[in-house]
């Protein structure tokens, strides 16, 4: 009876600090991208480039659905728009939703695609020169996806920056900013933001409980893009 005990204690024990181990991977990611903004806009045009290449050549040499793939090269296009005013982004643009809708579709649609696998009608296999088609095995498909599906999106959402708080881009911007002497904030970094909102509601709630982390962000300090323990 105890070893059951102690199996979901070291699975929530092994879930907590699975998760923390990915935030604090995002977080110094976030970090690295803020200090080579250029390097990573001109990596990440570069990874749609080559993706889309990728694309093309599986549908010429693997058979891949042309629809799939056409779709997917559309929300690469959609993607690279964000790409414009990098790292800035309006979350509440039409840009930035679409990318998002188009990010779960395309992972629906390619779910879909190795989910139901065309089978030849049986006469064909019948055939004496019949050759099987290649079924992807799990780790082609998976690969697939982590590489062509999420990579994109998951770099940009690691590396966009909410537009609502952020520096003038250019010496106009700087000149205009400070003629109508309104205050001037840094951008804050969409996967920092989310991370201090997480951190900031667990530590609400260890509060109800008697127990104080003293979870704080950068907004109590100086900078809003990083959060503390």
């Amino acid at each position: 009876m105890f070893i059951q005990l102690i199996a979901v204690v070291g699975t929530i024990l092994g879930f907590i600090c699975s998760t923390l181990s990915v935030a604090a991977g995002l977080y110094y990611m976030s970090e690295i991208i803020e200090d080579n903004i250029e390097f990573t806009r001109r990596t990440l045009s570069i990874c749609i480039k080559g993706l889309s290449a990728i694309l093309i050549l599986l549908w010429l040499f693997d058979d891949f659905s042309l629809k799939h793939v056409l779709f997917t090269l559309f929300s690469y296009y959609v993607y690279s728009l964000n790409l414009k005013h990098f790292p800035i982004v309006n979350i509440k643009g039409p840009i930035f939703i679409a990318t998002c809708i188009l990010a779960i579709l395309n992972h629906y649609f390619w779910f879909r695609y190795f989910s139901n696998p065309y089978i030849p009608p049986l006469e064909d296999r019948l055939d004496p020169n019949f050759k099987m088609p290649h079924y992807p095995t799990f780790a082609e498909i998976a690969s697939f996806f982590g590489i062509c599906v999420w990579f994109v999106p998951f770099a940009l959402f690691i590396s966009l920056s909410s537009a609502d708080s952020s520096l003038p881009l250019t010496a106009s911007d700087l000149s205009s900013s400070n003629q109508t002497d309104k205050k001037v904030n840094k951008s804050v970094n969409l996967i920092r933001y989310l991370l201090s909102q997480i951190a900031q509601t667990i530590d609400k709630g260890f509060k109800l409980l008697g127990i104080n982390f003293n979870f704080r962000s950068r907004n109590d300090s100086s900078n809003p893009n990083e959060i503390y323990a």
